[in-house]
């Protein structure tokens, strides 16, 4: 939503100049100076007007870069505070040149586009050189109409919004749609006075649901939005390298893509449109439309209520964020104080273990050394428990065995026969004597 100024960058040259210098202006100079400077040293060394010195190519981006830094009020705070370094933090704003890169590099930029990855293009050169020459062709679009079309890959139509003065007061809204899904940039430039025109902001298109939509169910959309109250434009590009290595922060800097537009009104006159083609290989398929604000007043209100709720938001995650931090850290902390307690806890009882059973090892180990002994032990102490004891036990077991059996087992004791006493053999000879007595009578 909104739009931004452009940024027209080059890869940084290896040795970096002060901006200030190469643009030959000084630190307090307006923001209309710089873009002068600027544009008089792109026309001189366009890589186009200069093709046999390959110096002027360098120095082309050498200014470009400048530019960018300059024409951008938070880089060039940046700039002013810190230098280059501060710069450098914010690198994955670098932007590419469909219209410089082989056919290899084009391939692998719409792969990574395809996957969701936010991949910045620049404008073609010729696109803005035609445009500062005022060269180009401008189609009318006249307030409340739309016209559709198809523009090649890395070239741009452009339209003349002409407005009063009640629908400058009111507001102007320019959306360019396209039900094809395809990549394109809404492109604003302010007339200078030499006739030309020069790039002021632009705005990339983005995915966006609508029920409208025959095909997908989905388009892709840019918007501008002059409406006398600052608006936002979202860029997803913002924050794109720490997004990439933190997912929490896919969460907490979603909304630091929000950003003011630069422009927030237009004044009665033509007003210089145009729609680029930033597909990598195919025409881009459009819709522009140009609209006058007063017949969506309630729409106007409601989109200024809802950016201030995003802003008051935004700043209640920046404070979240900072608590979610302290927290997560405290709780990684307790975690891995757990995982050592745990492990701590299983190291005890494992050497426990092992203490119990050095016990058990070391009982078994002396039962086999001392074997023969303790085996003889056990062995008297079971044959001489019935003795000892005295017992009607061992009286009844061996009052069974008879004094006559012979057939014992070779693993027990042979008993002998027990021979009567002297004084059964003298009973014996006294009852002879009175038989023998009784016969004879």
């Amino acid at each position: 939503m909104g739009s931004k100024k452009t940024d027209i960058t080059s890869a940084p040259p290896a040795l970096r100049r002060d901006p200030y210098e190469v643009l030959s202006v000084s630190r307090d100079s307006t923001d209309q100076e710089i873009k002068t400077a600027y544009r008089k040293l792109a026309l001189k060394y366009h890589p186009d007007k200069n093709a046999s010195n390959p110096e002027a190519s360098e120095l082309f981006k050498e200014v470009a870069y400048s530019y960018s830094i300059l024409s951008d009020p938070e880089k060039r705070r940046q700039y002013d505070s810190l230098g280059f370094e501060a710069l450098d933090v914010e690198s994955m704003d670098m932007e590419i040149d469909l219209s410089n890169l082989g056919t290899v590099n084009t391939v692998f930029a719409a792969l990574f586009s395809k996957l969701g990855v936010p991949i910045k293009t620049t404008i073609s050169a010729n696109v803005l050189e035609e445009a500062l020459n005022g060269t180009v062709t401008v189609r009318p679009l006249p307030v409340g109409t739309s016209v559709s079309g198809k523009v090649e890959k890395q070239c741009a139509h452009f339209f003349g919004v002409t407005i009063n003065e009640q629908q400058a007061e009111a507001g102007i809204v320019v959306r360019v749609t396209s039900t094809t899904q395809s990549k394109f940039k809404l492109l604003y430039f302010e007339q200078d006075a030499n006739g030309g025109y020069g790039l002021a902001l632009q705005e990339d298109s983005e995915k966006s649901g609508k029920e409208d939509s025959e095909k997908s169910g989905k388009v892709t959309s840019a918007g501008m939005y002059f409406l006398h109250f600052q608006v936002y434009r979202m860029d997803s590009t913002v924050n794109a390298l720490a997004i990439a290595k933190d997912p929490d922060a896919a969460f907490f800097k979603r909304l630091e893509g929000l950003q003011p537009c630069e422009v927030s009104e237009l004044k009665a006159g033509t007003h210089i449109f145009a729609v680029y083609g930033d597909n990598f290989f195919k025409t881009a398929t459009y819709t522009i439309e140009a609209l006058c604000a007063k017949t969506y007043e309630d729409t106007t209100e409601k989109l200024k209520d809802i950016e201030a709720q995003i802003l008051r938001k935004r700043n209640e995650l920046r404070q979240f964020e900072t608590e979610y931090r302290k927290a997560l850290a405290r709780f990684q902390e307790v975690t891995n104080r757990y995982s050592q307690e745990k492990q701590s806890v299983d190291e005890l009882l494992k050497q426990r273990d092992s203490i119990h059973a050095s016990f058990t090892v070391t009982k078994m180990v002396s039962y086999l050394s001392n074997g023969s002994t303790s085996k003889v032990i056990g062995d008297d102490s079971k044959a001489e428990s019935p003795v000892e004891d005295g017992g009607s036990d061992g009286k009844d077991k061996s009052s069974k065995k008879k004094w006559f059996n012979l057939n014992l087992k070779g693993s027990e004791k042979k008993v002998l026969p027990r021979w009567p006493s002297p004084r059964w053999f003298c009973k014996c000879q006294s009852l002879n004597r009175l038989l023998n007595q009784s016969d004879g009578q």
